[in-house]
């Protein structure tokens, strides 16, 4: 049975007993977390203001006039992503699919596990949600829509969890596993709609056949953005529940820290990689099926945008915390939504926000390094020489 955890004391959750001097130096550790972050997507930023610069002077045009440019793209993304109303609101709607695809890495990443096959789940969860669409045809809306959730969460939850038991089974190393099977998902996902599950009136774009119109999920009110997004926050905040205030969480941290010690300790080892990696999985399908149910409206190969690939670098950016995925999941989600913007005022591929997406990953995973080594985050570091 899973226990909640309490942890009483000072500002913040601080721990217990901490006051004065001790609340500040919990602070400021923690500040760390949030700093290096913070600072590895500048550098990425600006070394991609670099790259672009590269691109853009030529013999054709002054280094002022590339710098202009550079500059406009900036503004652009800002504009594209959050700017206006409008551009807020398709943020967020591209923020919902990728709160649920970083929670596929980020609960895994608890055990020490590194999963990056969110995108299968994705795929799956979406046909799986399209297929209980089409078996429910005819029930009304508050059966359907349930419905489509649970298929969706359970086709992603087996999928990753399948991941797990491979893992915990044979030794397969999870990270070639998740990104092997992914690619074996988005294959099954082609051939059925493609083939078996092929509507007949979907000519050049084949698909599934549409769900039913009292299956659409609708807009929060007063927004034009659909109910995943609340899903996704919720989501976040329920695993941060579960990873930092249930027995359960604290078991899979030690096990993340040190396996062997948690297994000499009695710990469900091995239960822990499966329930969080079937968990994180079910996320994965959720946002699969809200793609289905609230903007494709029936599953095609537009599942397969790279929404699992953007939410490993949104897990890591937030070291894998499910609170830090909500900010950074709008973060890259206003990034994507710039793109169109980018290709039409700049004439930019469209390859241009991958390429930042890539650039930012291999910063993030470099300032991996910087943790613990500046004093004013480690007092203990204060009067040495380290």
């Amino acid at each position: 049975m899973v226990q909640l955890v309490h942890e009483g004391g000072g500002a913040l959750g601080a721990p217990p007993g901490t006051t004065g001097r001790s609340t500040m130096e919990w602070l400021v550790r923690r500040a760390e977390s949030v700093v290096i972050p913070l600072g590895a997507v500048l550098v990425g930023l600006a070394l991609f203001g670099v790259f672009l610069l590269i691109v853009r002077w030529d013999s054709s045009r002054s280094l002022g006039a590339a710098l202009d440019e550079v500059w406009t793209a900036f503004e652009l993304m800002y504009t594209g992503g959050f700017g206006t109303a409008f551009s807020i609101q398709n943020t967020l709607s591209r923020a919902a699919p990728l709160l649920l695809a970083a929670l596929c890495v980020a609960l895994p990443a608890r055990l020490g596990l590194v999963v990056i096959g969110g995108e299968g789940a994705i795929v799956l969860g979406g046909l799986a949600a399209a297929v209980a669409a089409n078996v429910f045809n005819g029930a009304p809306g508050f059966v359907g829509i349930p419905a489509m959730a649970i298929a969706g969460a359970i086709a992603g939850g087996l999928w990753i969890g399948a991941i797990g038991a491979l893992r915990h089974y044979r030794g397969v190393n999870e990270t070639i596993a998740s990104l092997l099977m992914a690619y074996i998902a988005i294959a099954l996902l082609n051939h059925f709609v493609e083939g078996p599950l092929r509507d007949p009136a979907s000519l050049n774009k084949p698909s599934t056949a549409p769900i039913a119109d009292n299956f659409w999920v609708g807009p929060i009110p007063g927004m034009d953005v659909h109910w995943g997004l609340i899903v996704g926050i919720v989501g976040c905040v329920l695993a941060w529940i579960l990873i930092d205030r249930t027995t359960w969480g604290f078991s899979a941290r030690i096990a993340g820290g040190n396996v062997r010690a948690a297994q000499i300790q009695g710990l469900p080892v091995g239960r822990l990689i499966l329930v969080f990696t079937a968990l994180g999985g079910a996320f994965a399908g959720l946002a699969g099926m809200f793609e289905v149910a609230a903007v494709q409206g029936s599953a095609n190969g537009s599942l397969n945008v790279g929404y699992g690939y953007t939410g490993i670098l949104i897990a890591f950016l937030a070291r894998h915390n499910p609170l830090a995925i909500i900010p950074f999941g709008i973060l890259l989600g206003g990034i994507e939504a710039s793109n169109g913007l980018l290709q039409r005022r700049l004439g930019l591929p469209d390859a241009s926000v991958d390429v930042l997406e890539g650039i930012l990953f291999v910063v993030v995973l470099l300032s991996e390094t910087l943790y613990g080594r500046f004093r004013i985050f480690n007092p203990e570091l204060r009067g040495s020489r380290a």
